[in-house]
């Protein structure tokens, strides 16, 4: 594909310029629903969350379980499908619940590790973007995603629609007004993030081979979603590294020059972050820098919100970057090679 292309001519600008709609329709549908699966959540009192997804649902579920784990106090794990799927094992789950996120709901693995949490106990909830799926139908509790049909190879809309409801479960399961309050104001928030502008971060990066995508806490399942997105559409050699790991072997790879993409919430893992930063700033690293400050860094514009929402905007601003990025790159975003839309792995 020419990077002459328009970039608004793709299906994944068009896709994720419709989250905010996604995110704002979905709020409104499923509110009663939301409201009383938080009843029966409180009723249950889970001693532990298995989440079980993939790809990116699977970054959307690192995400359940640092806002799980911090507003409940619910140790919350990712269950490893193959156990169930390859090696027929069978999990100890009564008393926990098992939440399932899919756009398609109907990935063979995922289909197994759900039937078999179900059968040794633990209560289903599947949050799933395609309706009348075979993951419905296993579900004790169904929340639809309400992104709407995505064409697009690259998951965009329907990620930030999973965060949501991420969001608006933990909201209702914990009783945060605070958060719930934020939540409503995120649809008009992720227009405004659509529209900032990270075109800056594309001269040092789409030359580049390889890159670090760094995010901590709330932040890693967005950081995590971003080195995907730039592996499938931008052909780009890009690893999710925590803050806190990043310190650890990965910085014997940062050199002069090497490009690292930072994502920062406005929470307490932002000092550490920007520590970070500042650190890798004295290597002469190329760092750009999002939801934060640091001295000679690429600055990239963020819209300010409640720091358990901000994650889900600085991916919306980031969607648009990787589109552009792609097309710069001469390849076509939505079709990246040797990929389908559905995963069917067994």
């Amino acid at each position: 594909m020419s990077a002459r292309l328009p970039e608004s001519a793709t299906r994944m600008h068009c896709e994720a310029a419709q989250a905010a709609q996604a995110v704002r329709d979905q709020l409104f549908s499923n509110a009663e629903r939301m409201e009383s699966l938080a009843e029966r959540l409180r009723a249950l009192a889970p001693r532990v969350v298995v989440t079980c997804a993939r790809g990116s649902s699977d970054h959307a579920a690192t995400f359940a379980k640092y806002l799980i784990e911090t507003r409940l106090a619910v140790p919350t794990s990712s269950a490893a499908p193959s156990v169930s799927s390859l090696y027929d094992a069978r999990p100890k789950l009564a008393g926990a619940l098992c939440l399932a996120i899919s756009q398609s709901g109907a990935s063979p693995d995922l289909l197994a590790a759900v039937r078999k949490a179900r059968e040794a106990g633990a209560r289903v909830v599947a949050l799933v973007n395609a309706g009348r799926s075979p993951l419905e139908g296993l579900a004790d509790e169904f929340v639809p995603l309400s992104a709407g049909a995505e064409n697009s190879v690259a998951a965009t809309k329907s990620f930030i629609a999973s965060l949501a409801a991420i969001i608006h479960l933990v909201a209702c399961w914990s009783g945060d007004r605070a958060l719930s309050e934020a939540l409503r104001k995120a649809p008009r928030q992720l227009e405004r993030a659509w529209s900032l502008d990270w075109s800056a971060a594309l001269e040092p990066l789409v030359a580049a081979t390889d890159l670090y995508v760094v995010g901590r806490g709330l932040g890693l399942g967005v950081a995590q979603e971003a080195a995907l997105k730039l592996k499938e559409t931008c052909g780009l050699h890009a690893e999710a590294v925590s803050a806190a790991e990043l310190r650890h072997g990965p910085m014997a790879l940062v050199k002069a020059g090497f490009p690292v993409l930072i994502f920062s919430q406005n929470d307490e893992a932002r000092a550490s972050i920007e520590m970070l930063a500042l650190e890798l700033t004295a290597r002469r690293a190329n760092v750009m820098i999002a939801g934060s400050r640091c001295p000679q860094a690429l600055q990239l514009p963020a819209e300010p919100a409640h720091p358990a929402i901000e994650p889900m905007l600085l991916i919306q601003t980031f969607y648009r970057l990787a589109n552009a990025l792609s097309l710069a790159r001469g390849l076509d975003p939505d079709h990246p090679p040797h990929l389908r839309k559905v995963t069917e792995t067994v």
